[in-house]
């Protein structure tokens, strides 16, 4: 799987790896942000100061040796010495990512913390986050502020009027915790100009927590035809296209495509989304799953929208930013702004967040050939299509039109399409 290759890189690659990742996903700029991994042998490979961060490459890694040499052809990163406090206390944490991504700045400067209740799995991914008080860059002091949150157990670490910083057993690990906060922020931002987000309470959480969809028996042979083949690979595309379009995260989205009657194929239930590969894509074929594989949670949502409509042959369950300030704010999107917003969504109902408990049927309820897609409320966003690309096109639609209607709430009233230009449409195009 996907976490194994990366634990089969050498450090350097590693950090560049997910540097890279950093930068074009606009946490960090050129100069800022440091990441560091600490080896088996004791060594910790950090970023170096002072060098783009938007073309760094493996010979631009420091390594700090266990003895305290230091080795490379630049300097290591001034934040440097609060990695190493971090290693120091917390010795089941082997990489640390810090950078300035700006939805978590934004709540360090108001000094505000991110609701961690609002969508499950968060918690899972980042803990409750801990909170630093403000010190020089690059001092002791602040190398203490932050190492103390770490001890006393937290994972990600919010520092006051700087951005933040989280840990993990890996690069990956502390990777999407990183990611999973940032996004959390963006949501908590872009919900409060649409309204107030609603909190989970914990017998919320719990019930999620504890819900398992039964388990599949495995299949005694699998058969890979051509057209199977040729729709993993499809898979795999458009993850990576939606991973980069802020549509899906690292540790949240599944996508699947039926292939034959209403057998289909669905992304698993672990691995970054951005890496997962054809082969880790699992067939599920009357009933039965592939071998050795575990489909990702949400599996028989899928299956009962197959099963009910013929017309849909793709299913994709997402967390894109703007949609997801609708979902937490339990808010209706209005696609009355553009004539195609209307055409590919007609209109998006919102589902209570328990109907994602043991509650396919009430989310499958909601779903026709006029209503293509539903929001789940505090969960995620569901869309459908005949294919994966009209399924993709539609959930992009939604999401523009939902960061339109953001920034045009911020402006002022909007005002969206009236009955005779809806009308008008219908007649032209349905």
């Amino acid at each position: 799987m996907v976490d194994n290759s990366l634990k089969m890189m050498h450090p350097k690659d590693q950090i560049i790896m997910i540097i890279d990742r950093i930068y074009k996903k606009g946490f960090t700029t050129t100069s800022g942000g440091n990441l560091s991994v600490m080896d088996e042998n004791g060594d910790m490979w950090v970023t170096p100061s002072g060098v783009d961060k938007g073309s760094l490459r493996s010979s631009d890694i420091m390594c700090v040796k266990s003895g305290g040499e230091i080795t490379g052809d630049h300097k290591p990163s001034m934040e440097y010495p609060f990695h190493k406090a971090i290693y120091e206390n917390r010795p089941d944490i082997r990489a640390v990512v810090h950078a300035h991504p700006p939805a978590l700045v934004a709540f360090s400067i108001v000094r505000e913390m991110p609701d961690t209740n609002l969508i499950p799995g968060i918690k899972e991914v980042c803990g409750v986050p801990g909170y630093a008080k403000y010190h020089l860059p690059g001092s002791e002091n602040l190398g203490t502020s932050i190492s103390e949150q770490f001890k006393a157990g937290f994972y990600s670490v919010i520092m006051e009027n700087h951005g933040a910083v989280v840990g993990g057993s890996d690069l990956l690990d502390a990777y999407e915790r990183f990611e999973t906060l940032e996004f959390l922020c963006r949501s908590i931002v872009n919900s409060r100009i649409i309204g107030e987000p609603s909190s989970l309470s914990e017998k919320q959480l719990l019930a999620y927590k504890k819900y398992r969809v039964p388990s599949l028996p495995e299949m005694e042979t699998v058969f890979y035809p051509p057209k199977e083949k040729e729709i993993r690979k499809e898979i795999c595309k458009f993850l990576q296209r939606a991973y980069h379009q802020n549509l899906i995260m690292s540790s949240f989205g599944s996508v699947s495509v039926r292939w034959e009657d209403d057998d289909f194929l669905i992304t698993p239930g672990q691995g970054a989304r951005w890496n997962i590969t054809p082969e880790d894509i699992v067939q599920i074929k009357r009933g039965e799953c592939e071998p050795q594989k575990i489909a990702c949670k949400s599996y028989l949502l899928h299956q009962k929208i197959y099963e009910r409509f013929p017309h849909i042959n793709c299913v994709i369950l997402a967390r894109p930013d703007n949609l997801m300030a609708y979902s937490i704010s339990h808010k209706t999107l209005d696609v009355r702004t553009i004539p195609e917003s209307w055409i590919f969504l007609q209109d998006m109902e919102n589902v209570p967040f328990d109907s994602c408990i043991n509650g396919e049927d009430i989310i499958v309820s909601k779903i026709s050939k006029e209503k293509p897609g539903v929001i789940v409320e505090n969960d995620s966003v569901l869309m459908t299509g005949s294919s994966l690309l009209k399924a993709f096109d539609r959930l992009e639609v939604a999401e523009f039109s939902a960061k339109s209607l953001i920034m045009g709430t911020s402006l002022g009233r909007f005002e969206p399409m009236n009955n005779t230009q809806i009308e008008e449409l219908r007649k032209a195009f349905f």
